[in-house]
């Protein structure tokens, strides 16, 4: 009788498992580049890698800090310069092990070490000390209020993990290569890796020593990720239930979920604005015409600003899941106003002009490179464009292609046109002429592919992440976007709305950011 009612028992215990376990399979246009959390500063990068890494200090779904790997943090009475974060106990990495101060020391340093794409977000950072096994001291050099705002995309990983398996060394992207910290990872989240194929699937599973657990939803036991580039095919995996949840819904398929009783849309204004970069040096670097480069003179890039009809991309390519933009900055950010937003007057015949008077009345060629896997209508958007500056005689000769290939054009100083996009995980101008405007160098400039170089700015940018006078500062952002405006380094085109799909039964926290963190999905 006894062992009847044990076998019982465990077959209920057995099928409660079954029934809570919760499997989200998620699709976005393309896949994570790399898992070496600090390689790539990109977001579908960023995205994946923060369902089993975390920083010290997280954005939640709703934009606000929190604590995620430390649970305090305050600036020094007596110093400025000096900030403590008091680390949450009791946390462990995905092997076991414990986390403790060294391993921020070792991930800040690595993050700050010559092939990081992350040193740009903390280069205000003048050193970082363990003070014992829960508490860590960070210096700046020099006041930074905006400090614990630049820490959400820092992921910590294991150091004596890092050490044992070569990983300390951060991946050179560009140069193709691949790296232990690349394909595997040990964190601290609330999923960990089981098996990756790039490009094809990745798959995570709860991590059952989760500090989390009680705090948030977790729901999902395991994720299975899978980048399905072409949009029809998206959308066809999630309308036959090959996917429970999808970002980068084609914008001409919203009506289409919305009809479907199984289905439902969530929808937010993003954190992103896409534009494109002008190479202004006096050298073309694609030869695709004799003499100097024309788009070094201002009244070129004018030119082209003003041959750009982004209204006509908003309704046509984009149907109406955009919003106009006059500059490279989305209107989360401090610095944001309506005035700096206003969009370029499309104007072909002044187009023109300003090209003849530049000595360009025959127009030029010059190649466009754009990605067709990263953003909402990447690949459309810049056919609609190739052919807006044909109207005043610019040749553009489109590059499409993925990410993977695109954004090493760009940090490499490649391309002389090119499209990117651009989110303000700070909420913070600092962060866009840190790395857009600032003179390229090691610690700044970083996605500065337009070969711009502005002593002011680069002092003003600086300056501003030091500055304690909010008022004054503000008035100091103000006069940087000025500068910046009139030199026309960038063509803004829009600010992206953001449309995620998923079943009914997917309870998703939207994210201005575009940023899933699973652990605050349910399951309903």
């Amino acid at each position: 009788m006894t062992r009847h009612l044990l076998l019982a028992a465990t077959a209920m215990t057995l099928t409660m498992s079954a029934a809570q376990a919760e499997t989200l399979r998620w699709a976005r246009a393309g896949d994570a580049l790399t898992l070496d959390p600090h390689a790539q500063n990109e977001g579908p990068t960023l995205a994946l890698m923060q369902q089993m890494m975390e920083p010290l200090v997280l954005r939640n779904p709703a934009g606000a800090l929190e604590g995620a790997l430390a649970t305090d943090w305050s600036v020094s009475p007596d110093n400025p310069d000096v900030w403590t974060f008091t680390l949450r106990q009791g946390v462990t990495f995905h092997d076991g092990a414990a986390f403790t101060a060294e391993d921020v020391v070792f991930s800040f340093e690595r993050a700050l070490s010559e092939n990081s794409d992350m040193k740009g977000l903390i280069s205000s950072i003048a050193s970082v000390e363990a003070v014992d096994d829960h508490t860590v001291e960070i210096t700046t050099k020099g006041p930074n209020p905006l400090l614990p705002a630049a820490l959400p995309n820092i992921l910590v990983i294991d150091k004596d993990w890092a050490e044992t398996n070569g990983a300390v060394r951060v991946q050179d992207v560009e140069s193709g290569e691949e790296t232990f910290a690349s394909q595997n990872v040990n964190g601290t989240g609330p999923y960990k890796l089981v098996s990756r194929e790039s490009d094809a699937q990745t798959v995570l599973t709860a991590h059952d020593g989760y500090w989390g657990a009680g705090t948030f939803p977790l729901d999902y036991t395991d994720i299975i990720y899978t980048p399905i580039q072409n949009p029809s095919t998206r959308m066809a995996a999630l309308l036959s239930g090959e996917v429970d949840f999808i970002q980068d819904v084609p914008v001409q398929d919203l009506q289409r979920v919305e009809a479907d009783p199984a289905l439902k849309i969530m929808s937010s204004p993003q954190n992103r604005v896409i534009f494109f970069g002008l190479n202004t040096s006096d050298a073309l670097v694609n030869e695709t015409m004799d003499g100097p480069n024309p788009m070094a003179d201002l009244r070129v890039r004018e030119a082209m600003n003003m041959a750009i009809n982004r209204d006509a991309i908003r309704q046509v390519v984009m149907r109406g899941q955009s919003i106009p933009a006059g500059v490279i900055m989305p209107p989360f950010v401090n610095g944001w106003n309506e005035e700096l937003n206003a969009v370029p007057a499309m104007d072909l015949d002044a187009a023109r002009a300003k090209l003849a008077d530049a000595g360009f009345a025959d127009g030029f060629s010059v190649q466009l490179d754009c990605p067709n896997d990263r953003y909402i209508n990447d690949e459309a958007i810049c056919q609609a464009t190739v052919g807006m500056l044909a109207q005043i005689g610019v040749t553009v000769n489109l590059n499409a292609q993925p990410k993977a290939q695109h954004f090493p054009l760009v940090n490499g100083l490649t391309s002389d046109f090119y499209m990117l996009g651009w989110g303000v995980p700070s909420y913070d101008s600092e962060y866009i002429f840190n790395f857009l405007y600032h003179t390229k160098e090691d610690l700044y400039g970083t996605w500065n592919g337009t070969r711009y170089s502005n002593p002011k700015l680069d002092e003003m940018t600086k300056a501003i992440a030091a500055e304690v006078d909010l008022e004054k500062r503000d008035g100091m952002i103000a006069e940087m976007w000025a500068m910046a405006k009139a030199d026309v380094v960038y063509l803004p085109i829009h600010h992206q709305v953001l449309n995620w799909a998923m079943k009914t039964g997917v309870g998703a926290a939207v994210d201005a950011d575009d940023q899933v963190k699973v652990k605050y999905f349910t399951a309903e």
